[in-house]
């Protein structure tokens, strides 16, 4: 059984139903609220932690639940989730009740199928009475002097308030988060960007026997209480035979589309404008919804997003966007305060069936729109293989190729517009935007071109004295 069990309802755990939920370790186990009242954990003997359960989150964005889980459910819904220790056998049973009782009383249902109870579950481990050190996060596996390990079986692995925390936690001690999942799940692009480059790996049991790296296909083993490649004499990193064995070819592809821009840091400043203009124009619709972590809970909304950023700020400010379950999108956006105002750095991935257009010719008008409305300074288009839906395998996949760079209008002008308008490439740029602060748009291959990114790196050097290269 999964260590984490999730309780779907249509209505909200109140203190009620949350303690006959927690009723189910019987009288002999205590209950305790961590995190500001966020996290409710029942304890051991001595005060382990044997389960914790999250605070419960209202989804209100349609396709959440099966974009996560694979299982449809209707909006609005409350999501709790409920995490087992797996020091104690009997705590994955606990979770399952616990999530089951909730599921019972509210009339929902519990993920994955058929792991909630509704009847009392003793704990009867030795493994309970060790105590928890102070400070210890909850539910983590394995934690050594270098890395926090975390364990996780679901079809795609979410970046969470919690496991967010659990993030934050290890970089603030300077420890890394290893995330050790089975071969079949996937982990969601935000998660992704979190756990590329070290110290934070991905780490994969590979069916055939040991671990591997789920982005860069290392072998990998336990070393000294962390995760680390495999090396030959040489020095090298030896590849599994797992990450780098084709899947079967399905004639999905990925649209990725990185822009950043920059906005006055003004009252009536209003965020999200660039991110939406660009959903809109290549799907025909804007964002379905938004959130500070997954599953992605609120539904889209410019103001409440500008207003969450300012609050912030000067600290920087992540947040994931998703797309309407018929057309699979998914955006992660970075937003800064600057000396010159607030950049935002967005990253969106849209995914296309065998059967679908990806809609190249609208990447120009793109680029027009935020050339004129939403202060471009670049933006990097780029099509490859990859799934429909937002989610990565631990595969290895062919890069995407460039499909066009924008340069905006201040890159121009510090480059200047001759010097930017005669890159040392057989390619002739657009101009875009204002006649008096244009934009140049250049082509690099329509996504088919495997010397596009040469072309890229030939643009960029020629430019690099003003314009660094996008993310």
């Amino acid at each position: 059984m999964t260590k984490d069990v999730i309780a779907l309802t249509p209505k909200m755990p109140d203190t009620a139903a949350l303690l006959v939920a927690l009723a189910a370790g019987g009288a002999g186990l205590d209950a305790a609220a961590t995190a500001d009242g966020a996290v409710i954990q029942l304890l051991g003997a001595g005060g382990r932690p044997l389960v914790s359960v999250e605070a419960p989150v209202l989804l209100q964005v349609p396709g959440e639940a099966e974009r996560l889980l694979g299982t449809p459910a209707a909006t609005p819904l409350w999501w709790t989730e409920t995490r087992a220790s797996t020091a104690v056998p009997e705590a994955a049973g606990l979770a399952g009740a616990v999530a089951g009782r909730l599921a019972e009383v509210l009339g929902g249902t519990v993920w994955p199928e058929g792991a909630g109870r509704v009847t009392t579950v003793p704990v009867d481990s030795e493994a309970s009475a060790a105590p928890a050190p102070p400070g210890a996060l909850p539910t983590v596996d394995v934690v050594t002097a270098s890395t926090a390990v975390v364990l996780a079986d679901r079809p795609v692995v979410p970046l969470t308030a919690w496991l967010s925390d659990v993030l934050r936690t290890t970089a603030a001690h300077g420890a890394a988060l290893h995330l050790v999942t089975p071969a079949h799940c996937r982990i969601s692009l935000p998660l992704r960007t979190v756990l590329t480059g070290a110290p934070n790996r991905w780490v994969v049991q590979d069916p055939a026997g040991g671990y591997y790296d789920g982005l860069s296909g290392a072998v990998l083993a336990w070393q000294d209480g962390t995760f680390a490649p495999v090396r030959d004499a040489e020095g090298r990193a030896r590849p599994a035979e797992a990450f780098g064995r084709p899947a079967a070819g399905t004639g999905e592809r990925r649209l990725t589309v990185q822009l950043r821009t920059e906005q006055p840091a003004e009252d009536d400043t209003l965020l999200g404008g660039a991110l939406e203009t660009a959903w809109r124009t290549l799907t025909g619709a804007g964002p379905a919804g938004w959130g500070t972590a997954e599953p992605v809970n609120l539904p889209w909304s410019p103001r409440r997003f500008t207003d969450l950023a300012r609050g912030r700020m000067p600290e920087p400010t992540l947040v994931t966007a998703v797309g309407h379950p018929d057309r699979p999108a998914l955006a992660t956006v970075r937003v800064t305060r600057t000396a010159a105002g607030i950049e935002e750095d967005a990253t969106l991935s849209l995914g296309y069936g065998p059967a679908e257009e990806v809609p190249l010719d609208a990447v120009r008008e793109l680029a027009e729109a935020l050339a004129r409305g939403h202060g471009l300074i670049g933006m990097l288009v780029a099509l490859g293989p990859g799934r429909r839906d937002p989610s990565l395998a631990p595969r290895y996949t062919d890069p995407a190729l460039p499909v066009s760079y924008t340069l905006g209008a201040r890159g121009v002008a510090e480059a200047t517009l001759t010097a930017a308008r005669r890159p040392p490439l057989a390619l002739k740029p657009v101009r875009l935007g204002p006649e008096r602060r244009p934009a140049l748009h250049y082509p690099l291959g329509g996504g088919t071109d495997p010397a596009g990114w040469e072309h890229l790196a030939a643009l960029l050097t020629h430019l690099r004295t003003a314009v660094p290269p996008l993310p």
